[in-house]
């Protein structure tokens, strides 16, 4: 249907260019405009572009993907949700989202962050409106600091005069040079427009493993203590976290501006994964293969993995950070 389309528009815009040398200037000048319009058509049709054909929210389609391809994250779910319903369905909002995702390493941050895309842009993280910067590719060398600071705000200010519903991903915050990440405070407060641009309308998610260990101590203390996984609330991690990561001194967020001044919206932790959530992983890993699911080589795969403490093997080390590769060894 879809091509069939675009041939059609391609076909009458052909046809109109041909016509042009039969009609006389008058007409001529309408055909043109046609021409015009029509080329503005195709190219729309064929290029991504900030409008509600390209960008638009599926509150559904989130929800559903959270409940069914994200495992053990009961606190991560819930937040990530409410805030990026609400933000989205705010027309007006009075600053950016602004998301730091804390957890140990295949807990599933950046499939968060895939999974918020895919549902606010149709191209998904292939959108020219998702930008990911990692610390250790795109700012290597600390030396560099105060040039990586001059190009992020001008890139983030470009992208967004380009598109204000664009998303920036910062992977890797943990190995960020401190300091650098306050160079887009301004961006992320309180302003209608700064030079005239509006950020109010963008989307920025900070991932780190700062702050895993905290995180880690408190679903350990739960289990320990007979309480379950399910009955840990924000509320028991969130101050920890924030101050955690504040006063971690190898860490991007090293008492930085945008904790200091609460421009993060939400600390959100991921909790370490269980055995069974391995299962889940295992068991999704092979259907998005178009495999049939075997609980059999999810087992198999589960068992491979390192989990602690030593004895009772209760968390992943490692989360479901390589299943997919034990898959293709199991399979």
């Amino acid at each position: 249907m879809k091509s069939a389309r675009l041939f059609l528009l391609l076909h009458v815009f052909w046809t109109a260019g041909v016509l042009v040398d039969a009609f006389d200037p008058i007409t001529t000048t309408v055909v043109l405009g046609i021409g015009a319009t029509l080329g503005r058509t195709i190219y729309n049709y064929l290029h991504e572009s900030c409008d509600r054909k390209w960008i638009a929210f599926n509150s559904t389609g989130l929800r559903v993907d959270l409940q069914s391809k994200l495992f053990g994250q009961h606190i991560a779910s819930r937040i990530i949700l409410k805030a990026v319903n609400g933000f989205m369905s705010n027309e007006n909002p009075k600053k950016p989202l602004v998301l730091s995702l804390h957890g140990w390493t295949g807990t599933g941050k950046n499939f968060v962050s895939q999974l918020i895309a895919e549902n606010i842009y149709k191209e998904g993280m292939d959108s020219n409106f998702v930008h990911l910067f990692t610390s250790t590719l795109h700012f290597p060398h600390q030396s560099q600091n105060a040039t990586y600071k001059y190009q992020l705000q001008q890139w983030i200010k470009g992208n967004v005069s380009n598109c204000e519903r664009s998303m920036f991903i910062f992977d890797e915050m943990d190995k960020m040079h401190p300091g650098l990440i306050d160079s887009i405070k301004p961006y992320l407060d309180y302003y209608d427009k700064l030079d005239g641009v509006s950020y109010r309308k963008s989307i920025f998610i900070f991932l780190s493993n700062a702050g895993g260990e905290s995180i880690v101590q408190t679903a350990l203390d739960f289990w320990k203590t007979g309480r379950e996984r399910e009955d840990i609330e924000l509320k028991d991690l969130e101050t920890s976290l924030s101050l955690s990561v504040f006063n971690n001194n190898q860490s991007g967020f090293f008492h930085t501006s945008l904790i200091d001044k609460n421009l993060v919206d939400f600390f959100v932790p991921f909790l370490p994964l269980e055995y069974q959530h391995v299962i889940q992983c295992a068991m999704a890993g092979m259907r998005a293969k178009n495999l049939r699911p075997d609980k059999n080589v999810a087992d198999k795969v589960a068992r491979d993995l390192i989990y602690f403490p030593k004895l009772e093997r209760v968390f992943s080390v490692k989360g479901c950070k390589a299943i997919e590769s034990k898959l293709d060894y199991y399979t």
